[in-house]
């Protein structure tokens, strides 16, 4: 029985709750930009003389956690349950302005660790050597999975003897298809999200099995490139360098398809980054300066987070921090919900949260680490774009030699983001060590790093004995008498979020239990609950639709638009009555839920335009351009829309030509496939693009064949398709061309 105590008392164990809790309402100060360096400096400095070089707002600073030789062209960083940093090494990425042995097996993932808890690493091994460029990471339990650049098997790593070097090695998933694309249009991630689904940036997700990956392949999804970021309540936060988009996807899960709002989804000018340096190296030339020489908008956006940590002031979270390195800087955005649609807005006027003088500061990824702060991964180099854009012809070649920015390789460095009035946690992970119980305990972490880890290793262990206690944990109704009673061990939001998706991976979320929660005072239980409940709207039980019903009027916004997403796994007949009344319900016909409601209902009632436009051809030629489908929504549709009508974003125009109804589409195959092979440049039409068509000489002809005729076949064109052994009879007159082509230069050019 619990004791009763006065008011007085309740009152003053009150306020020293709220008072623990509110730590880090910090009041923050705007971020002031500086005069912008006219004429930096090429020179490689030293981590501590780089620093000096860096603008943050003030209380802010920097740490180093790592610098050369201990880590040397760093690309990603993961933690393991016990707090040691894995680091992926590009050690021959543009070591050269000619990308010379680029794709030689000498790479590496080196393990660090801060043994004496000062912040700083000081020991380093090896973990495992011999890679070609490794892009993806993720931490299992004492395994890593790693996937290398142009590779799409994967295996886990593990270090049986604790020498700091791996030493078994399993394939978790095999595919022994080769990714020809360029390096920088390949797939990145692998992060283990709330729904237990391990995402990549591109149109294929993962599920740990027990020992394998299982794999699911997602149709009409938004396409990112290098970086993928998540929220504490599961949504993906995607950027496209190749669209010069530094924030999309975030709409929806990709599960249900792309949903984008064009402008309306950024606040004020938020494609514009803020410099303090004058950009010279844009890949986009002039066009791409302001007048004082400075990045006009976004372009080489990559490496995006969300903060998720406790040990930065309360306000950074739930923030998304996106690297700009062609810029030298870390856009911090506000993420605001508007009726359920999310809009990101710059969360300094004309200023970014961090912008440094430094040519060679390049900052290419982010995370929230085990002390509750903000890291960034710094490539530090001179080059970072990919050779496709440094051929002789280039506006980046001369700009490269010129400040001599090839010169500067074999570097790099790791920071974290401290705040003076805030003391990075000092505990030490040894969650992998942790008993279940105590791995319960910590989905209620204030730090997002902690909740993930003992999610996943709790289902990767297949912890069964916790699930009476996860269930507890879901159904713990908050009230006014249990938050006024300290002793009382209560489960946060967030952590009653993670037990219910806890129990969805040790697949102990039955029905009657999860009607329980679908009545939750939290909009956001009921939100997770309806989207737990897909498993059975695909199943077809009259049973779920009773239920969710029940929601198709709920209060919450971000609820029914859930409800609305959830049934495009349903049946037309059951789905339809609960959609119309949530289309009926927004008059605007612009709201969140109706968009996705909408959807949903053309999903259910139409089928792929690719399955349609395909029934005339044959056999052969229909399975070529299925795979040309899927080649082309993995990476052309970043540029020129997943319709082939071209993106606009920020009202600067469209950022790559339409591919629908043009006449070089439909037109002479040859100059077509020229285009492809050596790029093209220059007016198009009469019109000026932001970027120009790289080169794509080192993808295969099978690739290029499958793109190119489904770009023929479909996106409202009806050409013929190509094949392989068209790619090679022109590749054959074109030979090892990088250097675009204009259109006065096609003219010229036969068959």
């Amino acid at each position: 029985m619990r004791k009763i105590f006065s008011p007085l008392v309740f009152l003053l164990i009150a306020a020293a709750f709220n008072c623990k809790n509110a730590d880090n309402d910090i009041p923050e100060k705007p971020a002031i930009r500086p005069p912008v360096i006219q004429n930096p400096s090429p020179v490689a400095l030293s981590p501590e003389e780089s620093m000096k070089t860096m603008h943050l707002p003030e209380g802010y600073r920097l740490e180093l956690v790592a610098g050369e030789p201990m880590v040397q062209e760093p690309v990603a960083i993961v933690w393991d349950g016990n707090g040691r940093m894995y680091v992926a090494e590009m050690l021959t990425y543009m070591q050269d302005i000619e990308a010379t042995d680029e794709n030689a097996p000498v790479s590496r993932i080196v393990r660090l660790e801060d043994t004496n808890g000062d912040g700083k690493m000081d020991k380093r091994t090896v973990f495992i050597d011999s890679l070609v460029l490794p892009r993806m990471m993720l931490a299992l339990d004492d395994r890593l999975i790693v996937q290398e650049t142009y590779s799409c098997n994967l295996y886990t790593y593990r270090d049986s003897d604790n020498d700091g070097i791996a030493d078994q090695k399993v394939q978790v998933y095999h595919d022994d298809t080769p990714d020809t694309r360029n390096l920088e249009h390949q797939k990145s991630g692998l992060v283990w999200n709330l729904d237990n689904w391990i995402y990549t940036t591109s149109q294929i997700r993962y599920k740990w099995t027990g020992d394998q990956l299982k794999i699911d392949s997602l149709e009409d999804v938004p396409s990112g490139q290098w970086g993928l970021g998540n929220d504490d309540y599961g949504r993906l936060f995607l950027s496209s360098a190749g669209g010069e988009v530094a924030a999309l996807g975030f709409q929806q899960m990709p599960a249900y398809g792309e949903l984008d709002f064009e402008n309306d989804q950024y606040e004020d000018d938020f494609h514009a980054p803020w410099p303090i340096i004058a950009t010279p190296d844009v890949e986009g030339g002039k066009k791409r300066l302001r007048e004082d020489s400075t990045l006009n908008h976004f372009t080489a956006s990559c490496g995006q987070t969300v903060f998720r940590g406790d040990r930065l002031p309360a306000g950074m979270k739930g923030d998304l921090f996106i690297c700009e390195p062609v810029g030298r800087l870390i856009r911090r955005a506000n993420v605001l919900n508007r009726e359920g649609m999310r809009v990101v807005r710059n969360a300094y006027d004309k200023a970014e949260f961090l912008a440094s003088s430094d040519m060679n500061f390049r900052p290419v990824n982010m995370a929230t680490g085990p002390d509750g702060c903000l890291y960034i991964v710094d490539m530090y180099r001179g080059i970072i774009q990919e050779g496709n854009w440094t051929g002789p012809k280039s506006y980046l070649r001369p700009q490269i030699q010129r400040f001599g920015l090839d010169k500067n390789i074999g570097r790099g460095r790791i920071y974290r983001v401290v705040h003076e009035a805030i003391p990075p946690d000092t505990q030490k992970p040894n969650m992998l060590n942790a008993s279940a119980a105590q791995l319960v305990q910590y989905l209620s972490h204030p730090n997002g790093w902690w909740r993930d880890n003992a999610q996943k290793l709790l289902i990767v262990r297949n912890e069964q004995s916790v699930v009476p206690a996860l269930k507890q944990i879901v159904l713990d109704e908050p009230s006014f008498w249990d938050d006024l009673i300290f002793w009382k061990d209560k489960p946060s939001l967030l952590g009653r979020i993670h037990a219910l998706w806890t129990l969805d991976g040790l697949q102990a979320v039955d029905r009657p239990f999860l009607w329980q929660v679908m009545k939750d005072q939290s909009p956001e239980l009921r939100r997770m609950a309806v989207w737990i409940s897909e498993a059975y709207i695909k199943a077809k039980g009259q049973d779920v639709f009773l239920q969710l019903t029940k929601l198709v009027s709920d209060p919450d916004t971000d609820v029914r638009t859930q409800l609305a997403q959830s049934l495009r796994y349903s049946t037309p007949e059951k789905a339809k009555p609960m959609l119309e009344v949530m289309i009926k319900a927004d008059s605007s016909r612009k709201g969140m839920v109706y968009q996705a409601a909408q959807m949903t209902m053309g999903h259910l009632t139409t089928t792929l335009p690719v399955e349609v436009q395909t029934d005339h051809l044959k056999e052969a030629d229909r399975a070529l351009v299925l795979k040309g489908a899927e080649n082309f929504k993995s990476l052309c549709s970043s540029c020129h829309g997943a319709d082939g009508k071209g993106l606009q974003f920020g009202g600067s125009g469209m950022v790559a030509p339409p591919l629908a109804g043009s006449k070089r589409v439909n037109g002479d195959p040859g100059k077509l496939i020229r285009i492809v092979l050596s790029g093209l440049t220059g007016p198009i039409d009469g019109k000026e693009y932001p970027s120009i068509m790289p080169p794509m000489l080192n993808s295969n002809d099978e690739w290029l064949a499958a793109v190119l005729s489904y770009i023929r076949t479909n996106l409202g064109n009806s050409a013929s398709t190509i094949q392989p052994a068209d790619i090679k009879k022109v590749r054959d007159v074109v030979g090892r061309r990088w250097d675009p082509w204009t259109l006065e230069e096609l003219e010229k050019e036969g068959k």
